[in-house]
């Protein structure tokens, strides 16, 4: 089982590379210029987090062109949301912060969490408009699509950060998201 990140200048991409290898998975940092040849043969890969749609390299080849399970945290959250054609703009609420969001389907990435959780989240940007073909997975007051999830294909997006220590059951959903890619 081999998942990449994919490290895009956030300040915390090396702690989901961490929490991936704690939990038994063979993973590596890759910067966001590797070649979407390089990456034929991982089970996963996660679009880590960054400051700036604009710095993100290869990701939207990534998104485009790998039929593997793929999750954006954060960043890479709002670039999936952006190339498949919803809409990003700035939140109401900038800086990080405790957010309680509210888990409206039942989906496989959220499998033995709870509907309500607290997280650690930015909403400096956000996704302001559902791509097409995507659903919303979860919802806080502040932030209509915390979670968002492909219709068809295993491509999941969440706006927090799971692998910090303030989100509550992120080695949870990170575990899960190990789980869809053994499928």
């Amino acid at each position: 089982m081999k998942i990449y990140v994919v490290y895009n200048y956030g300040q915390y991409n090396h702690l989901i590379h961490r929490t991936l290898r704690d939990l038994g998975v063979e993973t590596k940092l890759i910067e966001n210029t590797t070649p979407v040849e390089d990456l034929k043969e991982v089970d996963g890969l996660v679009i880590g987090g960054g400051p700036s749609l604009e710095r993100t390299g290869n990701c939207e080849l990534y998104l485009r062109e790998l039929d593997i399970p793929i999750i954006g945290i954060c960043l890479g959250h709002q670039l999936m949301a952006k190339v498949f054609g919803g809409e990003v703009g700035k939140g109401s609420m900038g800086g990080y912060s405790e957010v309680k969001i509210r888990v409206l389907e039942d989906d496989e990435l959220f499998a033995k969490v709870p509907r309500e959780l607290t997280v650690w989240a930015s909403h400096m940007d956000e996704v302001k408009k559902l791509p097409k073909n995507f659903k919303i997975l979860a919802e806080s007051d502040i932030c209509k699509i915390e979670a968002m999830r492909h219709e068809k294909k295993p491509v999941y997006g969440v706006q927090w950060h799971p692998e910090v220590y303030h989100s509550q059951y992120g080695v949870e959903i990170y575990r899960n998201f190990v789980e869809i890619c053994r499928k």
